[in-house]
């Protein structure tokens, strides 16, 4: 005969919303070996909690040395994109129960660029293609503004989706072209230049559009749609892609 006190454990363990959950871990250390590993950790963990959740248990409660980037945690600053069951994603916006838990949840860093340690990759050639298509509104007025620089909702809304661009890069590193070449621009750099194109208030259209005629410009992009895919914060980037493209031909944005 069961007791009460057995009863009583046995009920709070099947209320328990934990389940046990294989993480597998792409892992790489320069300083200990040239090639790359997986290694796997059980996590005991509530699967309604994120994949940002269990990398942080690991981190914390099982080996300090496992090495990845994140700094909000809400999906805004766009630091800890990486593979997550073979697909470029937010570690902080993925919950455990999305992905299938009761197989291995695989996290690998994001292709494309150099990895550095573990999750970590080298993100400059990435700013470097963001910054070359002047991500900044340019004017010819020389003197200091006196007052608001006016824009109707009409304009405003031309170039809304591709305000939403936090530089993840989950889009650019799914890019197959920018895998077999990284001196393609990418479709985060692409993305960031149609903000400011299609900006009425902005002067510097034909110069962003000249620096995207380039052989590593937008001409590059083969329209795979994997970018808009990954895009956490469902930007539309192939169509901003194509509308540089268009904008490139009739000369008109």
């Amino acid at each position: 005969m069961a007791t009460p006190v057995l009863d009583k454990v046995e009920a709070e363990s099947a209320a328990s919303p934990y389940i046990t959950v294989t993480f597998r871990v792409r892992r790489f250390n320069p300083e200990v070996s040239a090639e790359a590993t997986w290694e796997d950790f059980q996590l005991q963990i509530d699967p309604k909690e994120r994949v940002l959740d269990g990398l942080h248990k690991i981190k914390w409660d099982i080996d300090g040395t496992l090495t990845f980037r994140r700094s909000c945690a809400h999906g805004i600053c766009g630091s800890d994109a990486m593979r997550i069951n073979g697909k470029n994603r937010l570690a902080c916006k993925t919950l455990i129960k999305d992905i299938n838990p009761e197989k291995p949840i695989t996290v690998e860093p994001i292709k494309g660029l150099t990895v550095l340690k573990d999750l970590v990759v080298d993100m400059e050639p990435f700013f470097q293609a963001y910054r070359d298509v002047m991500p900044f509104l340019v004017t010819k007025d020389t003197n200091e503004p006196t007052r608001e620089r006016l824009q109707s909702a009409e304009d405003r809304a031309r170039f809304d989706d591709t305000t939403k661009c936090i530089l993840c890069a989950a889009c650019t590193s799914s890019c197959p072209v920018f895998w077999n070449d990284g001196q393609y621009f990418g479709p985060a750099a692409i993305v960031n230049a149609h903000r400011f194109i299609f900006d009425s208030r902005d002067e510097a259209g034909e110069q962003r559009l000249e620096i995207l005629n380039d052989k590593d410009g937008v001409w590059r992009c083969r329209t795979t749609f994997n970018c808009t895919d990954a895009c956490p914060r469902g930007i539309e980037v192939t169509k901003a892609i194509q509308e540089v493209k268009r904008a490139l031909i009739t000369r008109r944005f």
